[in-house]
């Protein structure tokens, strides 16, 4: 086949793995988030003492979108006032590992 015959292929679009568990995981608090919710059950105020930086809607954003990815679980009480506790999934457990070992490659290079 010479140059002028050819003809360039579109782009194929193959949905890659690591960009897929990014986009559960990539935002900028979910990695704190997910941190103290390996240690256990929490609620809204609990975990916004543990990351003191997160701002009251930064953290309802992040929550929203890890229960989205099915990673955590929200769930709700009937109190007065109305107790809110975050748990993760078996989804949101299996990032453990994963979380580890990036922790160990930062300490390593980082």
């Amino acid at each position: 086949m010479t140059k002028s015959n050819y003809i360039p292929k579109e782009p194929v679009d193959i949905e890659c793995n690591i960009e897929r568990t990014l986009h559960v995981i990539g935002g900028k608090w979910a990695f704190l988030v997910l941190r103290e919710l390996f240690c256990g059950t929490k609620r809204f105020g609990e975990l916004q003492r543990l990351i003191p930086d997160v701002s009251p809607r930064a953290l309802t954003s992040t929550l929203r979108h890890l229960e989205e990815q099915g990673v955590l679980e929200r769930h709700v009480f009937p109190t007065v006032p109305v107790t809110v506790e975050y748990t993760l999934t078996p989804k949101g457990e299996d990032l453990h590992q994963i979380l580890k070992e990036m922790k160990l490659w930062a300490a390593k290079w980082a």
